[in-house]
């Protein structure tokens, strides 16, 4: 239970990868749950491409990804973000694909709530949000 709900019963969606969200023990906390349960874990991969840098000091977040689901941004899913960033009024691209990426009960952990909510809103989608 508690921020990821049954063990199973939810996918772990990252929409915030910055040093400083892995480097928080609630992050991490969450992460080594997931990975003991077998909760999937995923993200878009452009969230990777905004703090992927590829030097030696990006260890720990290596280490992140390797057990994280990172899904492409492509022609059609940049049409669906279009249409739903116009459904919520947002504009960030980012946010608006991992929103896709989210099914009902979902976990979501965002730097940003207010704009995640507004597009989960706009796809009617019931999830908990974690900010980090």
């Amino acid at each position: 239970s508690g921020i990821l709900g049954g063990a199973g019963a939810c996918t772990l969606l990252i929409a915030a990868l910055g040093a400083s969200h892995l480097e928080d023990r609630v992050v991490g906390a969450l992460l080594r749950v997931a990975q003991d349960n077998a909760v999937p874990v995923r993200t878009s991969a452009a969230v990777v491409g905004e703090v992927w840098r590829g030097d030696r000091r990006q260890a720990d977040l290596a280490r992140v990804l390797a057990g994280v689901e990172a899904t492409a941004l492509d022609q059609a899913a940049g049409r669906r973000v279009g249409r739903l960033l116009g459904r919520s009024t947002t504009a960030d691209v980012v946010e608006g694909h991992l929103s896709l990426l989210v099914g009902e009960g979902d976990t979501v952990l965002t730097s940003d709530p207010q704009d995640m909510r507004r597009l989960l809103r706009a796809r009617s989608v019931s999830t908990r949000l974690h900010e980090v």
